[in-house]
C-alpha cells in the first residue's frame, strides 16, 4: 500500500476496537479515516465530509443498517467501491448487498493481511479504461430497460460479435461501448474512438485504415489507421450511418476478413478488433434510400443495444442529477450545495431534448451559477432555452399564492437573465466566450444582451 496516495476511508461498525484496529492500519498507511459508529453517524458523513474513496460498512447498524449506506453512497457516485464488514450468520445479507453494488465483503474478524489485500486493490490507481474508474464513465441508473441493456452488454462483451448501439444524441451510447470493452478480455488493450462525421470522406479513410508515404500529396510518412492502432482491443465507430458508400464496402471487408487495405498499400494488413458502432438515425430508413448497403447493416447489428432517451426514464433524472451535483460541487470546491426542492421539481418536468448531457450540461452551470448552499430555479438553464422558463414553470409547479422571491429568482424573468449573464462573466473573469459556452447561447447573442443592457440608465456592464 506504500504507492497508494492519500485517500479518504470511511468506517462504519459499532465493534469500538475492530473499528480503531482497522483506522490504525489505514492511517499509519497515510490515508484520512472517518469513524461512525452508527447508521444515522455515517450518512451523515457522507454529505458533510463526501467524497470518500472507500466505504467500509457492517451490515447491522443502530439507525439505518449496512445496506442503507450502501445504497446512499452508490445513489451519490456509484463509481465508490463499498466493503462490507459480516459476521458467519450473515453471510447471505452480504451476498445481497453484492446485488446492489457493494465491491467485496469481509468476514470478521478481519485480518490485517486480508485489510492490507482488499484495500489496495480497491485503492490503487485505475488505468483509464479500467472498470470501475474513477473518471465519470459510470452509467448511472436505476431504470429497469437500462439495466437489462446493462445485462446484455456484460453478457457480450467477451465475444467478438459486433454491436451496434442505437438511440438519440446525448444517451450515453459512447458510455454502453467503453462499458463492453471495460468488461471484455480486451479491457487491458487500446479502446479507439472515431467520429465517422467529423472528417471529409478521403481524409476519414486514411484516418480509419492508415496509408503508405507518397500514397497522396503531403503523405511524407506512412500512418497507422485507427484499426491498427486498436489492434487487439476495441475501436468504436460513432454516428456509422455518416460513412460514405465507398468506405462502408471497405468497412464491410474488414468485418468479413479480419484485414484492411492501407490507402497506397500493396498488400492487407491482419487486425485483430472488436467493432462496436453508434448511430443515432434509422439505419433501415437510410437503406430504403440507398444511403447506407444492407450487408453492412447485418454485419454490425449481430448484437444491437437501443438506448432509451431520458425522457422514457423519468426515475433517472433525480438520480443523475444528484450524480452530477456531486461530482461538479466537487470539482468546483463547493461541498453541501445541494438542490433546492423548487429546482428538483422543474428538472423533473424538463424533457430533456438533450438527454443525459443536457443534463450534465445543466448540472455543471448551476453549480457554477449558483450562490449560496441551495440550487434554486434561477441557476438552471436548459441548453435548448436563454432565457429559461423557469419563472413560469416553478410558479405552476409551486404551492399557491408562492411569490418569485420565494422561488429563489428576481422579480422578473428579465431580470434573471441579467442576473445569469452577469454571473456568468464574472466568473469567467470578462471572457465572453466562455461565458457564452456556459450559458448555452452564441457570443453574438451574449454581445446583443450586454448592449441592451449598456442602454439602460443605471446598468454598468463590461466594456467590449
Amino acid at each position: 500500500m506504500a504507492e497508494a496516495a492519500a485517500k479518504r476511508i470511511l468506517i462504519v461498525d459499532t465493534d469500538q476496537e475492530l473499528a480503531k484496529r482497522l483506522a490504525g492500519f489505514l492511517g499509519r498507511a497515510g490515508h484520512q479515516v472517518k469513524v461512525s459508529m452508527s447508521g444515522p453517524e455515517a450518512l451523515t458523513a457522507l454529505e458533510d465530509g463526501y467524497p470518500f474513496d472507500l466505504v467500509i460498512t457492517a451490515l447491522s447498524l443502530p439507525g439505518a443498517d449496512g445496506m442503507e449506506v450502501l445504497r446512499r453512497v452508490k445513489r451519490r457516485d456509484p463509481a465508490t467501491p463499498v466493503v462490507i464488514l459480516t459476521s458467519q450468520g450473515s453471510v447471505h445479507s452480504a451476498v445481497e448487498a453484492m446485488k446492489e453494488g457493494a465491491a467485496d465483503f469481509l468476514l470478521k474478524p478481519v485480518t490485517v493481511e486480508l485489510l492490507e489485500e482488499l484495500s489496495s486493490r480497491m485503492l490503487r490507481p485505475r488505468a483509464a479504461g479500467e472498470p470501475g474508474g474513477r473518471q465519470g464513465r459510470a452509467i448511472v441508473t436505476a431504470d429497469g430497460r437500462m439495466q437489462r441493456l446493462l445485462q446484455m452488454a456484460k453478457a457480450v462483451a467477451d465475444s467478438r460479435a459486433t454491436v451496434l448501439i442505437s438511440g438519440e444524441s446525448g444517451t450515453g451510447k459512447e458510455l454502453f461501448a467503453r462499458y463492453l470493452h471495460d468488461n471484455s478480455s480486451r479491457s487491458g488493450a487500446p479502446f479507439v474512438a472515431v467520429n465517422c462525421a467529423s472528417l471529409p470522406d478521403g481524409l476519414l479513410e486514411s484516418e480509419l485504415f492508415g496509408h503508405e508515404k507518397g500514397a497522396f500529396t503531403g503523405a511524407i510518412a506512412k500512418k497507422p489507421g485507427k484499426f491498427e492502432l486498436a489492434h487487439g482491443g476495441t475501436i468504436l465507430l460513432d454516428e456509422v450511418s455518416e460513412m460514405a458508400p465507398a468506405l462502408q464496402a471497405k468497412l464491410l471487408r474488414v468485418l468479413q476478413e479480419g484485414e484492411i487495405d492501407r490507402v497506397g498499400g500493396k498488400r492487407p494488413q491482419p487486425v485483430d478488433v472488436r467493432v462496436v458502432a453508434t448511430t443515432n438515425r434509422d439505419l433501415k430508413a437510410h437503406i430504403e434510400k440507398g444511403e447506407f448497403r444492407e450487408d453492412l447493416f447485418y454485419r454490425l447489428n449481430v448484437i444491437p443495444l437501443k438506448v432509451p432517451p431520458l425522457r422514457e426514464r423519468p426515475g433517472d433524472i433525480p438520480l443523475l442529477a444528484e450524480h452530477f451535483l456531486a461530482r461538479y460541487a466537487t470539482e468546483n470546491h463547493r461541498p453541501g450545495l445541494r438542490l433546492g426542492e423548487a429546482a428538483r421539481r422543474l428538472i423533473a418536468a424538463h424533457p430533456w431534448p438533450g438527454n443525459v448531457r443536457e443534463l450534465q450540461n445543466t448540472m455543471e452551470r448551476a453549480v457554477l451559477l449558483s450562490q449560496g448552499e441551495e440550487i434554486t430555479p434561477a441557476a438552471l438553464l436548459f441548453d435548448d432555452q436563454m432565457p429559461p422558463p423557469e419563472a413560469r414553470a416553478a410558479a405552476a409547479l409551486a404551492p399557491p399564492g408562492a411569490a418569485p422571491a420565494d422561488l429563489g429568482l428576481p422579480p422578473t424573468l428579465r431580470d434573471a437573465e441579467k442576473m445569469l449573464i452577469m454571473r456568468a462573466l464574472d466568473h469567467t473573469e470578462g471572457n465572453r466566450t466562455h461565458a457564452a459556452k456556459m450559458l448555452g447561447i452564441s457570443v453574438r447573442t451574449l454581445r446583443n444582451k450586454l448592449h441592451e443592457y449598456r442602454s439602460e440608465h443605471g446598468f454598468a456592464v463590461p466594456d467590449d
